[in-house]
């Protein structure tokens, strides 16, 4: 039996995935959660088998959630979940240490082969993703500067576009907020932007954001 837990911030979207793996033989939902924070207590009491993750979500976020679940659970695997799939995301993901990568466009028994395949030990990236991932290679990232961006400052990006404050990104970061300003002017020198607002349009211009969510 392959025990999911799901992480995502809304409940629709929760109860339409597990209502999905209801069905399926060797499969059992055990758990839902709606922040990367308690997904984090959430594996550290039970250790599900695989996490199914929302990378865009309010809070600690999809990318934080996977370094800290792997770093107290190294032996769970966590499929990322993303409506926005372009790159560096992917890549920094499966970086982090996530066992694979499928679009939320894709077809159900797409996901469900995926959470048998990362529970066996092989990794799984979607055709969507994987194509971008091939394409922006090929192009230089399509002139994406996102890709510039070091793993926290991604992160930080994200939150930012989420629309956190400095003060709410250092409590969920254990950081000061000096930090998290230096990582922003850091950000905006690299993205040649000068605040908040340009980096917001910026994301939505490269397909970082789920629209959806923003």
């Amino acid at each position: 039996m392959i025990n999911v837990l799901l992480v995502d911030d809304h409940e629709l979207v929760r109860t339409g995935i597990s209502r999905i793996l209801m069905d399926e033989r060797g499969i059992r939902v055990i758990g839902e959660a709606g922040s990367g924070e308690d997904a984090l207590i959430f594996c550290r009491q039970n250790e599900p088998d695989v996490v199914l993750m929302d990378m865009n979500m309010p809070g600690m976020g999809g990318m934080s959630a996977t370094k800290r679940i792997l770093h107290y659970c190294p032996d769970i695997k966590i499929l990322a979940l993303s409506v926005s799939c372009e790159e560096p995301v992917p890549t920094k993901v499966m970086q982090l240490g996530a066992a694979g990568f499928i679009s939320k466009n894709s077809p159900p028994k797409e996901m469900i082969a995926a959470i048998r395949k990362v529970h066996t030990g092989v990794r799984h990236i979607s055709d969507e993703v994987a194509q971008k991932m091939a394409l922006s290679r090929v192009n230089n990232l399509n002139g994406n500067p996102f890709h510039e961006l070091s793993d926290r400052e991604l992160q930080i990006m994200m939150m930012i576009t989420q629309g956190q404050k400095v003060p709410d990104i250092a409590l969920q970061l254990s950081v000061s907020s000096k930090t998290v300003n230096s990582y922003r002017y850091r950000m905006f020198e690299k993205l040649a932007i000068s605040g908040d607002v340009e980096l917001t349009h910026l994301a939505f211009r490269h397909g970082m954001i789920d629209i959806a969510k923003a």
